[in-house]
């Protein structure tokens, strides 16, 4: 049996989550009213609805981020949460907080956001034996990582292919709430990873003065996306319910093409989880959207050097190789003659000369970088794609077949009207203009009598008819599923939680203690202020040390003497190096 592949694109809002379907998404995920891992990402429960009725008709999927934490007072406030989201058909919610594990609601189906922290093929396992029927990985795994994470279950993965990349392992940073209050663990990061840094020692003697030593540049794995189909993902995630749409178009374009190529050479093992072609109007080119340099992270290398942008945490867009790809309205950036990454607006361009809107000092042999295409983004801003549900009709004596890609069937009788002195007719075109429709016609053919005469108007009518009953028959038949059941016999991998399993509420707890822990220390958000000092805020794989050729293992920290310190204005933290596991961590 062939394998489902599900591109997963970011919606801010509806018509972005709709430009996403029309540009060949198989699903998208976005927030809802509250709960969501990206506050200022939220849509009514109307605006939700009206994304599930488009992607539906594609047999396309929405999924719904309730990807908190969630307080004890908030627990009724979910719940209703999640009952409308299952009432307007949403076809699973993303969760981070397993107290829902525990609560009154419909028999929704379950993802395990990536803020779950599944490093191991033991958790991955656990997780589908409580209920989850897809798992998002972390973006820190090796390609043999998910291998063995493919082979301790057989529910599908999930794993972020493109777009910004968190420093820390998600769902245990907790940098920003003991600096400022502002939990990422409720959609509230302040993204201190995107703050230059003074890195020194104990000594106070400074190893590295204003770089963006904790920010990364963005994921492009678009060309080794076979490698993370073979590996056993099936769900290719892209980052950014903030994004503007012309982002979300362009990346999904992007990997749409790209999938769509591996399946066409390995049709027989894998095939698209939604229906429908869509016609781009445009040449996609991913380093024309958003992004900080690209990198594949740690996917097909366990110790990767140059991950970060030490230089900018902006938009690094593409790089201009010559002035005359350059035009009028263009933005562009460099570092200055002071290495400050500055930009300016291109008013021209005078052979090797860029003219600009304000007086700016370009560097002599600088590296320039567009940002900002205008004649391209403008193309964007217009209708740049068309989806649609390929159909074919069958007349006969007795009425109008019709049939489509989704498997629906309709029939509708027909009562002819017989004039032998009537020339026969041909229909065809009536049955091709199917307008804006999501219908494009893929065949039509006729068995009438020659002597079965039906006017223009009837049959036009015939037509709107089958295409209503198409709609109905897709609705009615829509494959829904629900949640897996509970097998309370699993039992969690370890008798002791501490904080950074974010256990925020009394249902979480239970839950838990149903799988077998017995010591549970609440999450970092609710507990006591005297509990919150001195404590590990982020545990990532990208090491400092390494990334300054400085790594303990190869060459060491020479003249530097540990512990070492990180400084930002006022926020200050040490770092600890787990050589052994290749990680660093951050104390707050």
């Amino acid at each position: 049996m062939s394998r489902q592949l599900e591109l997963l694109a970011p919606a801010g809002n509806p018509d972005i989550a709709m430009e996403a379907i029309l540009h060949g998404a198989d699903a998208v995920y976005m927030g809802a009213t509250s709960h969501g891992a990206r506050r200022n990402a939220a849509n009514s429960i109307d605006e939700v609805k009206r994304v599930v009725e488009f992607a539906h008709i594609f047999r396309a999927k929405v999924y719904v981020t309730v990807n908190t934490i969630i307080y004890e007072k908030e627990i009724s406030q979910v719940e209703s949460l999640i009952e409308q989201l299952y009432n307007i058909g949403v076809d699973a919610i993303i969760v981070q907080d397993m107290g829902i594990l525990r609560m009154s609601i419909p028999p929704i189906e379950l993802h395990a956001s990536t803020q779950c922290d599944i490093r191991t093929p033991e958790k991955a396992r656990f997780l589908q034996d409580v209920g989850f029927s897809q798992l998002v990985l972390p973006r820190e795994l090796t390609l043999d990582e998910i291998r063995k994470m493919k082979e301790a279950v057989s529910i599908p993965l999930e794993s972020f292919v493109h777009g910004a990349l968190c420093v820390s392992y998600s769902g245990r940073c907790h940098a920003s709430f003991s600096t400022c209050g502002r939990s990422a663990n409720r959609g509230e990061c302040a993204q201190l990873c995107r703050l230059p840094y003074v890195l020194s020692d104990s000594r106070g003697n400074v190893i590295c003065r204003d770089k963006h030593l904790l920010s990364l540049r963005d994921l492009n794995t678009i060309d080794i996306l076979p490698h993370l189909i073979e590996a056993g993902i099936s769900s290719f995630k892209i980052e950014g319910r903030l994004k503007e749409a012309a982002y979300v178009k362009n990346t999904v374009a992007s990997y749409r093409n790209a999938i769509d190529g591996y399946i066409k050479k390995h049709g027989d093992r894998f095939t698209r989880s939604s229906l429908g072609t869509s016609d781009i109007a445009f040449s996609p080119e991913l380093s024309k959207s958003f992004n900080r340099g690209f990198t594949h992270y740690f996917i097909d290398n366990r110790r990767p050097h140059g991950i970060i942008s030490p230089d900018t945490p902006k938009s690094l867009g593409e790089i201009i190789n010559d002035p005359v790809e350059l035009n009028n309205g263009d933005g562009i950036s460099f570092f200055d003659g002071k290495g400050r990454y500055t930009g300016a607006m291109v008013n021209g361009v005078d052979g090797k000369r860029i003219i600009t809107s304000k007086p700016t000092d370009i560097p002599k042999g600088a590296q320039i970088h567009r940002t900002f295409d205008r004649i391209w983004y403008k193309e964007l801003q217009r209708p740049t794609a068309l989806r649609k549900i390929g159909v074919s009709f069958k007349l006969d004596d007795t009425g109008l077949s019709a049939s489509d890609e989704r498997g629906c069937r309709i029939r509708i009788p027909l009562n002819c009207t017989r004039d032998e002195a009537k020339r026969p007719q041909d229909y065809s075109p009536i049955f091709s203009k199917l307008g804006n429709t999501p219908y494009r016609l893929e065949s039509f053919k006729s068995e009438l009598d020659a002597s079965v005469f039906i006017p223009a108007g009837e049959m036009t009518e015939l037509r709107r008819q089958a295409i209503a009953a198409l709609d109905t028959s897709n609705r009615t038949t829509y494959p829904y599923r629900y949640r897996r059941k509970e097998n309370h016999n699993t039992e969690y991998m370890t008798e002791t939680l501490d904080y950074r399993d974010n256990v925020a509420n009394s249902l979480a707890e239970c839950f838990y203690r149903d799988h077998g822990v017995k010591k549970i220390e609440p999450a970092l958000e609710v507990s006591k202020p005297s509990a919150r000092m001195n404590r590990r805020v982020m545990t990532t794989r990208h090491c400092i040390l390494r990334e300054l050729g400085l790594c303990k293992k190869e060459k060491g920290l020479g003249k530097f003497s540990e512990p070492l310190f990180l400084q930002s204005g006022k926020d200050r933290f040490s770092l600890e190096f787990n050589c052994k596991d290749c990680e660093m961590h951050v104390i707050g």
